[in-house]
């Protein structure tokens, strides 16, 4: 595991100025910590202020950059206005991701840097469609290149002293509507409200599915009995119909990493 720090050190000093795709979750606070080990002021960590990610990461992103002395940036995004990312297709992170790396490698133009991003080894068979836009682009990712897996990162994270290191996966808020239903401002800040009503009740993993007037909420399996408890399930109700809901359900299978993704492919053409 040493080992595979010291040879992404190897690849970054390699490409001697990046500009860091950092949303502040695991992976890319991990690598933009490292980049900035390795090249200083010419390691940049930008965040996009885009519609589709909560403030509560934009705002952990930018207290990492903070207490890491991170070189960071924000620029603003705007998936909303391409239509085809409102329709909500299947690939609609392809769609995403090229906004981002549009933005992303017009900077690194400017200022003659590689764009690098927090891929690691562990995504490579998920469904994935954003990373057409990284290739298309010539995004690199070093975390894969060295073969760096999602543990390996947490426990390296930890040794450093990073606050992400046991921080929850985390994508995007588009992630919890349905595709090929309309992606719009007013679904994903009603998403995120309801997420941050069951966070201050004290969850931890969890998702809430968006289905119109009906909140699909999935915890993670270990949770699932005190969601279940009678003042915590009524809790959830009244903080979830507060949001905008008018039905709330919960998911008994609980918590699974891209669950709408079950079935895709066997949605006619």
């Amino acid at each position: 595991m040493i080992e595979k720090e010291q040879a992404l050190c190897e690849t970054l000093a390699s490409l001697e100025s990046v500009i860091v795709a950092y949303s502040g979750g695991v992976d890319s606070a991990y690598l933009a910590y490292i980049a900035h080990l390795t090249l200083g002021d010419r390691a940049v960590a930008v965040t996009a202020d885009s519609p589709s990610y909560p403030e509560r990461h934009r705002g952990l992103a930018a207290q990492i950059a903070r207490d890491f002395g991170l070189r960071h940036e924000i620029i603003h995004t705007n998936e909303l206005e391409r239509p085809e990312y409102r329709a909500n297709p299947s690939n609609r992170c392809y769609y995403c991701k090229h906004e981002l790396y549009t933005h992303l490698s017009r900077l690194a133009a400017s200022r003659h840097a590689i764009v690098v991003d927090g891929n690691n080894a562990d995504d490579r068979g998920d469904y994935r469609p954003g990373r057409q836009a990284a290739r298309e682009f010539g995004v690199r990712s070093p975390l894969d290149e060295v073969d760096l897996t999602k543990d390996e990162i947490r426990a390296l994270s930890r040794r450093a002293g990073l606050p992400t290191w046991d921080e929850p996966a985390s994508a995007c808020l588009s992630s919890r509507i349905p595709y090929y239903t309309e992606v719009t401002d007013e679904k994903l800040r009603m998403i995120e409200r309801a997420e941050e009503a069951l966070r201050a009740l004290g969850f931890r993993v969890f998702r809430v599915r968006h289905h119109d007037e009906l909140a699909r909420i999935e915890i993670a399996r270990d949770e699932m009995p005190r969601a279940l408890e009678a003042d915590t399930a009524a809790a959830i109700v009244r903080a979830l119909k507060a949001v905008g809901y008018r039905y709330v359900s919960l998911d008994l299978q609980g918590y699974r990493m891209g669950s709408l993704n079950e079935g895709l492919f066997l949605r006619p053409a």
